[in-house]
């Protein structure tokens, strides 16, 4: 028989893992199954056997002998004059068993079932690929470097698989270099023209939880629970975690000794603070825990409107608003309040102070709004920033600063 070499095509259903033997005959037979239909109409009476070890496969076709003029159905029959010409010792009621010389069906139509061969096997490469990454989707995963572009990173997996960590995924102090070895977290898994794209996160909440989980054997055994986390990538982070067990502090467990837990996880982000919480349902006391490094002197809470105003002594506020006001903007979301900062002047003598809002007419809104945002809602609350203080926690420029204090000076001088 001259059979078709299919080596080439079964070898890539041996390179492609986790495709298993069963499938790859279902596959092989479901394309000749289908160059049979084209030539005969219908595959119901052939056997399509594959030999995946030799790489080749047989097919038989099946039918009955009849006596001479009685075929009805010539794929399912054969007149016993026929029958006698292939073996003649046929008799009729006996099944024919014949094989089919593949190059019968044409050299077109085996190149195209090669063809079809090819992509079926390549659709399950994909499919396997999206389900393994499917099922690791917050899972840590270390690649190694292999493209650096400008809005996103190509790795690949020990298996050759190909990664992509986006600009938008990279932590901002990221640097990476070809054939260095980074570690992220499965984010997701996109489709692309029918093409699994798997992306990668070093920014997401899931991955500093994962390293977590790595360093501090306690969360790892289920005795720690982390509750929620918050980042701002490279910035700062917020951890708020529970212990299971009363004899564990979480937080000390988390930290470490002399802080060797933490430290790991910090260097891997890229000195990115990270304040470990112990986690309550007292919203009050997770609020004050929240604002950590600061000190919070009084709170009003508004529980039905999510609101908290949070009263500090005049040098706890900057702490409280943090760098570009990174430390309120992450208690916020790790609370669910929203948390306006009020200097508490209680026991200072009392000083004549104008509410920004009466300078509307002289300051733009926007200008307003920026300055209430680093906890200054009052004219002496911006006068006791110096200029440079202003522009490092503002995003306004010099000049803008320069004006809203001469504005605010002869007011009070007015005063």
């Amino acid at each position: 028989m001259s059979s078709i070499n299919l080596i080439d095509a079964f070898q890539d259903f041996k390179d492609a893992e986790n495709i298993d033997r069963p499938t790859m005959m279902k596959v092989v037979e479901d394309v000749f199954k289908t160059l049979l239909r084209k030539k005969y109409g219908s595959d119901d009476n052939f056997d399509v056997i594959v030999n995946a070890e030799k790489g080749d496969l047989e097919i038989i076709r099946r039918r009955m002998i009849v006596e001479d003029g009685q075929v009805e159905d010539p794929l399912a029959q054969v007149a016993y004059t026929d029958a006698v010409k292939i073996e003649p010792d046929f008799e009729v009621g006996e099944e024919l068993y014949e094989e089919i010389d593949l190059l019968d069906f044409g050299r077109r139509a085996i190149l195209a079932a090669k063809q079809t061969l090819a992509s079926r096997i390549s659709d399950l490469k994909k499919n396997v690929l999206a389900k393994k990454y499917g099922d690791r989707i917050g899972e840590i995963i270390s690649a190694e470097v292999y493209q650096v572009w400008k809005k996103e990173i190509l790795l690949l997996d020990e298996e050759g698989n190909e990664l992509i960590l986006p600009k938008s995924e990279q932590i901002p102090q990221d640097y990476f270099k070809k054939g260095e070895n980074i570690r992220a977290v499965v984010a997701r898994v996109d489709m692309k023209n029918n093409n699994p794209v798997i992306i990668l996160s070093r920014t997401s909440p899931d991955f500093l939880a994962k390293l977590l989980e790595i360093e501090v054997p306690e969360i790892f055994d289920g005795l720690i629970v982390i509750k929620k986390i918050v980042r701002d990538p490279g910035e700062r982070a917020k951890v708020a975690v529970e212990s299971y067990d009363d004899r564990i502090d979480p937080v000390g467990a988390c930290v470490g000794m002399k802080g060797s837990r933490i430290h790991g996880i910090v260097r891997e982000l890229k000195n990115e603070n990270i304040d470990v919480i112990n986690y309550t349902s007292n919203i009050q006391l997770l609020i004050q825990r929240s604002l950590t490094p600061a000190k919070i002197t009084s709170m009003e809470l508004d529980n039905e409107g999510h609101h908290a105003n949070v009263y500090l002594k005049p040098d706890q506020v900057s702490l409280a608003i943090g760098r570009r006001g990174v430390n309120i903007k992450l208690a916020s979301e790790l609370t669910g309040y929203e948390l306006d900062v009020y200097r508490d002047n209680e026991g200072e003598e009392n000083e004549f102070d104008i509410d920004l809002e009466e300078f509307s007419d002289e300051i733009d809104a926007w200008i307003i709004d920026e300055l209430k945002r680093v906890g200054c809602d009052t004219g002496r609350s911006v006068l006791n920033l110096t200029p440079e203080e202003l522009e490092r926690r503002t995003d306004l420029e010099k000049e803008t600063i320069a004006d809203v204090r001469r504005i605010l000076k002869e007011e009070f001088e007015k005063e």
